[in-house]
């Protein structure tokens, strides 16, 4: 965040003898310098520094075709008297039965 320089009051003599009140800025002013050697930012660096095809073979090769893939199964099933107990749902088991 820049700051603003502050000034204060500052008295110099001047060749006439007399004292002049002047505004001088008490502190150096905010200077920016430029770099000499800029670097790029990640996403300029990684276009400009990514792995690019040179040779023919490489140029017209194209991408890996793979077969399709198989059907997945249904993530929602509903649950039967059957898939619970093993036993079908017209045929209670009783315990006299035995």
């Amino acid at each position: 965040m820049p700051v603003s320089p502050r000034f204060s009051l500052i008295s110099t003599t001047a060749f006439s003898g007399g004292a002049i009140t002047t505004k001088l800025p008490a502190a150096a002013p905010m200077v920016i310098e430029c770099s000499s050697r800029p670097q790029k930012k990640a996403t300029a660096h990684h276009q400009k520094t990514r792995p690019k095809k040179t040779q023919p073979w490489d140029i017209r090769r194209k991408p890996t075709l793979y077969p399709p893939m198989p059907t997945l199964p249904p993530e929602w099933s509903f649950a039967t008297d059957e898939s619970v107990s093993g036993q079908p749902a017209s045929a209670p088991a009783s315990e006299s039965d035995a």
